[in-house]
């Protein structure tokens, strides 16, 4: 599951543990994620010793924005539980579920569910927070958890290093709207790999029954909220890049990883004209965290 921090974070949180063995939004796919088409350069594996099943498992104090497009920050431990068999099926908390229906030449297409978790109006929404938060929701209400369901296709290129990623979902509870993330990221790592790194451009749009759920402030919601009434289109909702630098634990990586990442993000004009953002937010999103991970394989 995941919110729109999480989305925007989701490559950076969670470049620790993409390795196969082979509020609003609010913290990705947002706080680095998905991948939304981008994964981090992987620790070393043992290439004697590939496992059907990993299971990677981690945790990432992340300082953040409290809730998409918020210009109060405030300080979350997202975890992560990330588990494959082979390279056919994934499943993660910000990844989603998925199966790489077509697995040839360096594409990978197939189905993927997401979960979306809400926004709570007197904090932010994020349900790691730990400390800060955010008061610019109060009168906006809370926004439930969504499903998000459809499909992805992903193309490799430079023996792996590049990767082109697109994902088409269309949400139902939280919100009804159809979302489609854009990513391409280069991977690599230092002659040794003792240093792996990643730098990834990623875009999000959707239509306006997704915009106006976060964005857009109702007539009923102006009067609580003391807002001008707006209502957002269909359009770019944010673009941005992340960057992650990762140091492997150990021969293969064995002890784990350490990972720090960042990222930056700025709102579309379809969502940042919005009274919400434009009186009590901030277009311009920024996002910097630590992250420890460790894997276990088995058959």
């Amino acid at each position: 599951m995941y919110d729109a921090r999480t989305c925007l974070l989701l490559p950076a949180i969670t470049a620790f543990l993409a390795i196969p063995a082979a509020a609003q939004q609010g913290p990705a796919p947002g706080v680095p994620t998905t991948l939304q088409g981008a994964q981090a350069a992987r620790p070393p594996q043992n290439p004697l010793a590939p496992k059907a099943w990993t299971l990677g498992i981690g945790i990432a104090p992340v300082v953040s924005p409290a809730w998409q497009g918020s210009r109060d920050m405030a300080l979350s431990i997202f975890p992560d539980l990330r588990l494959n068999y082979r390279d056919d099926v994934f499943f993660s908390i910000p990844d989603g579920l998925g199966w790489n229906a077509v697995n040839k030449d360096g594409w990978k297409l197939g189905p993927l569910v997401k979960l979306r978790f809400g926004r709570q109006e007197s904090t932010g929404g994020s349900p790691f927070l730990i400390t800060g938060g955010s008061t610019a929701l109060r009168g906006m209400g809370d926004v439930g958890l969504a499903g998000e369901f459809g499909g992805f296709a992903q193309k490799s290129l430079a023996k792996g290093r590049l990767r082109l990623r697109a994902e088409l979902r269309q949400g139902t509870g939280g919100h009804d709207g159809l979302v489609a993330d854009t990513n391409i990221s280069w991977n690599g790592r230092t002659p040794t790999a003792s240093l792996l790194y990643s730098v990834g451009l990623r875009a999000t749009w959707a239509d306006g029954d997704y915009s106006n759920v976060y964005f857009g402030v109702t007539p009923g919601q102006a009067r609580a909220a003391g807002l001008p009434a707006f209502r957002t289109g269909s359009g770019l909702i944010s673009a941005g890049i992340n960057a992650n630098l990762t140091k492997p634990l150990g021969r293969f990586g064995k002890n784990g990883a350490l990972t720090l990442f960042t990222s930056y993000d700025r709102l579309g004009d379809v969502v940042a004209d919005s009274s919400l953002i434009r009186l009590r937010g901030d277009r311009n999103q920024v996002a910097v965290g630590l992250a420890y991970g460790v894997r276990f394989g088995w058959n």
